[in-house]
């Protein structure tokens, strides 16, 4: 007497489900998409939930508004800029006025690698106060490291003691926020984003280093 067996069918496998991290991930990349071909302000949180393929409690989960993408799309290219300065600081004694342009390059270029996410934390500042206090905070911190650099080159008689050293970083610190975000918006007038570089570290270093009129 024989026994006959059948055989069972392999399951098929389920497929994975996504993680928080590839959740997360999804959300930033439809933010970026979305950034490409609209301002920052007709985002909505549904917007962002659909692109990721998640509901928007899901949405909220891992982020608490969609100026919370916003910071966390911007923060890479602060983190660039920011060691930039330090670098630029580090090579302040041996040469000063390459050190400078040097920074400004590293400004220049870490938020224009990615100018539709600059131009959204631009229009951010006028609609959102948790941006506002992020970037002013960031600028402070800026100018107060600017007003230092200017002070230790007059100190060592590098630099002409003109006007206030804090009067004179919050003036560039600001230029340059508004030159190199008018250069990314391709806003008239503006000076040509090639161009940009050259320009800044000419005034910069004018007004750093030049006799006052």
């Amino acid at each position: 007497m024989t026994t006959s067996s059948t055989a069972r069918a392999p399951r098929g496998r389920r497929a994975a489900r996504p993680s928080g991290d590839d959740r997360e991930a999804a959300i930033l990349a439809t933010a970026r998409q979305l950034l490409e071909t609209k301002k920052f302000a007709d985002i909505s949180v549904d917007d962002l939930a659909k692109g990721a393929g998640i509901s928007r409690p899901t949405f909220y989960f891992y982020f608490s508004s969609k100026e919370a993408v916003l910071l966390s799309l911007i923060d890479p290219l602060i983190k660039r800029a920011d060691t930039g300065f330090d670098s630029a600081l580090e090579d302040m004694p041996t040469d000063p006025k390459r050190a400078i342009r040097h920074g400004i390059e590293i400004f220049v270029s870490s938020f224009g690698s990615h100018p539709a996410t600059a131009r959204a934390g631009t229009e951010a500042l006028n609609s959102s106060p948790e941006f506002r206090v992020f970037w002013s905070g960031l600028m402070q911190k800026w100018i107060s490291l600017t007003a230092a650099l200017i002070t230790a080159e007059r100190g060592r008689g590098a630099a002409p003691d003109t006007i206030p050293a804090m009067d004179l970083a919050t003036s560039l610190n600001l230029m340059n926020e508004r030159t190199i975000m008018a250069a990314l918006s391709a806003e008239q007038p503006a000076v040509a984003y090639d161009k940009v570089v050259d320009t800044l570290a000419h005034i910069w270093l004018t007004s750093i280093y030049g006799e006052a009129g």
